[in-house]
């Protein structure tokens, strides 16, 4: 992490700005090189010029010296604001390098702030998520991780942690200095409290999953019932083909909707049936595979035809799934007994008047959206990884417990509690290996 790095931090193609970032000890002398007003750059003051490679213009632009250690990089920093296009950036970028930067790597100026101390890895992690943010709500669930709320209270557990290991720690070294430590009840007590808190972070998981993902919602039904018709109804355009003809829909299609900041990954699919068509074929066997996958599945039914086997077999492969029946056409006539399916969320619509789907949408938030849950201040633990780790050290701590309330020696006591202490350290990145570091910053995009 010695060398000056650089990289284009703004989408290539046609844009009105680009912006190309340098990051290291020779930044400013990088910059003196190619910058034709370096005589007025001054530390964190725009400076306007152009950017110049031997007596060739390269392209008018604003240039910024930022010297470090109040960066986000900790290191000194330029930025070149140029002209948007693919041709400006890279032009910009290839002097930069022919002075003496290399290319960044992917994540390279976030891993930069990690390890100099600027962020710890919930807030790494936390850019990567606001990045890829599609809702609000996730967007200000990772601005929370950003600004410190998860590792605070990694912190604090943490903190917690450290107390009842050095008060085992002194029992096992000193066992005459009983009143510089805590009784077993005491430390069984704390502990307790402090697997409570892992606890609710790891229950907070599924929100957080949520909140990052969204929730996959497949579309199924046999042909003809009107799921096309749904996706386009609710995305209020007209993404899928609706025809009368059975099995015009062959391959599963993919949508996001933004629920009141909830998003919802919609997928249409084939209708279900046994057909001789191949193609059509593969796509009903898609169709099903889907099922597995799905967080939440939307069975069409046609209201005005009844139920058939079809429509039965359909319900059993989503057996374990959160679902809802909608059945649609009642504007044809209603010719499903409803008491048949009392065991089931029932909805009717008809998708062709537009009647219900307020009602779908009010009923998928209120089975995965709490308003005051997710407006309060509280943030949820949506990476994969994090979890893992809270996993662990709940074991650990879990063990630990129930160690001391059935006296075995203080010394498994003390192994469990460096466990924990250590997965819980993996989370905010102060006990992690290289390999697992190079593996999460690799998923950031260049100029990040």
């Amino acid at each position: 992490m010695t060398n000056t790095i650089c990289a284009i931090s703004t989408m290539v193609g046609r844009a009105g700005l680009g912006i190309v970032r340098m990051t290291g000890d020779d930044s400013l002398n990088i910059l003196q090189k190619v910058f034709s007003n370096k005589k007025d750059l001054k530390n964190r003051q725009m400076t306007y010029g152009h950017i110049i490679d031997g007596d060739k213009t390269v392209d008018e632009v604003l240039a910024v010296y930022m010297e470090g250690p109040r960066t986000y990089t900790c290191e000194d920093v330029v930025e070149i604001y140029c002209h948007g296009g693919i041709v400006a950036v890279r032009e910009v970028l290839n002097t930069l390098l022919k002075n003496g930067a290399s290319l960044a790597e992917p994540g390279e100026f976030t891993k930069r702030a990690f390890l100099n101390g600027r962020l710890d890895l919930t807030q790494a992690e936390a850019v990567l998520d606001l990045i890829d943010s599609n809702t609000k709500m996730a967007y200000d669930n990772s601005l929370k991780q950003l600004e410190g709320s998860l590792s605070s209270k990694v912190g604090k557990i943490h903190h917690d942690l450290i107390t009842v290991l050095a008060s085992t720690i002194t029992e096992i070294d000193f066992p005459e200095d009983e009143n510089d430590t805590l009784t077993n009840e005491e430390k069984v007590s704390l502990l307790r409290e402090i697997l409570d808190e892992i606890g609710s972070l790891i229950k907070s998981g599924q929100r957080g999953k949520v909140l990052r993902e969204g929730i996959k919602t497949l579309i199924i039904g046999r042909p003809n019932v009107g799921k096309s018709s749904l996706l386009n109804a609710l995305l209020k355009e007209n993404r899928a083909i609706v025809t009368d003809i059975p099995g015009t829909t062959r391959d599963t299609i993919e949508e996001t909707l933004d629920l009141d900041g909830l998003a919802l990954s919609l997928i249409d699919t084939a209708g279900i049936r046994d057909t001789e068509d191949q193609v059509e074929q593969i796509g009903v066997t898609k169709a099903r595979e889907e099922i597995s996958q799905a967080d939440l599945v939307l069975i069409l039914l046609d209201g005005s035809t009844g139920l058939n086997d079809e429509d039965l077999d359909i319900i059993k492969a989503a057996a374990d799934k959160e679902k809802i029946l909608i059945i649609n056409k009642v504007d044809l006539g209603q010719k499903i007994d409803k008491d048949a399916l009392k065991d089931y969320r029932v909805l009717e619509t008809s998708i062709k008047e537009n009647k219900g789907l307020e009602d779908l949408q009010d009923l998928i938030k209120d089975l995965f959206f709490d308003e005051k849950i997710y407006s309060s201040s509280e943030s949820y633990v949506s990476n994969i990884r994090q979890l893992d780790h809270l996993n662990k050290a709940y074991d650990y701590l879990n063990s630990a417990i129930s160690d001391l309330e059935q006296n075995v020696f203080l010394d498994l006591v003390e192994v469990d509690l460096n466990l924990c202490i250590e997965e819980l350290g993996k989370i905010t990145g102060q006990s992690i290996g290289e390999d697992i570091l190079d593996r999460i910053f690799s998923e950031f995009c260049i100029g990040k």
